[in-house]
């Protein structure tokens, strides 16, 4: 991306779902799938400059660094939003994550583990989010309790990559599942309220 390209001019191609400039945008029709409050949300997440992986010795550093700035960024709009809905955690190296997502569904908020590890060819590779509970309930999901990200969103982080980072897989990958997912799930009764 050169300087002269703005993080305001990138937005979600309307035929596509994927990232280009406002005037590809502009120009593209049809439906991503991503509402117009998820597009805005996205449009604000900073896109990163350093393309590092865990095996970049100080680059990953600054990569991690970033990451962190974005991840915080992303929290902070959330909660501005009333739309806090989720935590995690690193380990010691930024390689493994876990924590918690949770959705709310006819007054009812129901809360999931989350883990995730950096592939070894990130930022090139997104991360897989797993849900282990809700293994085995849904069919839009591998073994492990990842979810399944192949149809939308990996496409989207291929052309986006190594901008992309862990804040926009879980706003165009995680919330966007758990928005199709959990009301399907509680419905017919594969995922129940716990006290």
């Amino acid at each position: 991306m050169s300087a002269s390209d703005s993080k305001a001019d990138i937005e979600v191609a309307e035929s596509a779902g994927q990232v280009t400039s406002g005037d590809e945008a502009k120009a593209a029709e049809g439906d991503t799938g991503f509402d117009a409050g998820t597009k805005k949300l996205v449009q604000k997440l900073p896109l990163f400059s350093i393309n590092a992986g865990p095996r970049d010795g100080n680059e990953w550093k600054k990569r991690l660094k970033q990451e962190y700035q974005a991840l915080i960024r992303y929290i902070q709009m959330n909660k501005a939003n009333d739309n806090d809905w989720f935590i995690v955690k690193p380990d010691k190296t930024g390689l493994r994550w876990t924590g918690k997502c949770w959705y709310f569904y006819k007054q009812l908020k129901y809360t999931f583990d989350l883990e995730f590890e950096i592939p070894v060819t990130y930022p090139m590779t997104n991360p897989d989010l797993c849900i282990p509970e809700l293994e085995g309930k849904t069919p839009k999901m591998y073994r492990g309790g990842k979810i399944c990200l192949s149809i939308h969103f990996m496409p989207l982080w291929a052309r986006n990559a190594p901008r992309f980072g862990i804040a926009h897989a879980l706003a165009l990958g995680l919330a966007p599942w758990l928005a199709a997912e959990v009301p399907h799930l509680v419905d017919v009764g594969l995922v129940t309220k716990k006290d």
